[in-house]
């Protein structure tokens, strides 16, 4: 059995990548930057850091800008989307079973603090949550390896002591670089062949829930 856990949440715990890229493409068409859904949807997993170079490289020199996009972007998305929001099916019960197996866990998400706090909310786990590393807390996100980094120094666990739980390809990106397993689900959206590189794939944490006597928690 593993002694820790590492969890992200968006399109893990909730589903919420395809609410955050029509955020990000609504904000960025208000700053006069046309993008397509299917280019900003394929980078969900990625800190904003890490995806507007990618997505529009001219941005990278215009630290105003940016963080005038960033702040139009959060907030469009905590007022017009996050009511649209809903768990993943599972997340509750697994993270209720993770807490009844007596394994540390901890929240390694690219999100905002702010951000942070209302998805767990929604993905009804806010009252099991204790330890969170958030974008807040590092210099660079996914697919840069920091996240995974500060959550394994939180939890005061070598990596090969711990496993990842992740939804997108920058979540394995991460865990990789930091040689932590990663079990992967289909609820972000992404296919079988985009999480190459998962020890394991389950459909969302109740297929996972299901099959945790013979996962990698388990038998790692």
């Amino acid at each position: 059995m593993v002694k820790g856990i590492l969890i992200d949440v968006d399109g893990t715990l909730v589903l919420s990548n395809d609410a955050h890229a029509r955020s990000w493409v609504k904000t960025l068409s208000e700053f006069g930057y046309k993008v397509s859904l299917d280019m900003v949807r394929s980078y969900m997993g990625m800190g904003a850091d890490q995806m507007l170079p990618r997505l529009i490289p001219t941005l990278a020199k215009k630290t105003k800008e940016i963080e005038e996009i960033l702040s139009e972007r959060k907030k469009l998305f905590l007022e017009s989307y996050v009511s649209q929001l809903k768990p993943t099916p599972g997340a509750r019960a697994l993270i209720k079973k993770i807490k009844d197996l007596k394994i540390k866990y901890i929240i390694a998400s690219s999100s905002s603090s702010e951000e942070l706090e209302v998805l767990l909310k929604v993905a009804k786990v806010d009252d099991l949550i204790e330890t969170v590393t958030s974008g807040s807390d590092v210099k660079e996100s996914k697919p840069e390896p920091d996240i995974v980094k500060a959550a394994l120094k939180k939890l005061d666990l070598k990596a090969r002591e711990a496993i990842m739980l992740g939804d997108t390809p920058y979540d394995i990106i991460a865990a990789s670089k930091c040689s932590v397993d990663i079990i992967a689900l289909r609820c972000g959206g992404f296919s079988d062949k985009a999480l190459i590189g998962a020890v394991a794939i389950h459909d969302d944490p109740k297929d996972l829930l299901t099959n945790i006597q013979t996962s990698p928690i388990i038998c790692k």
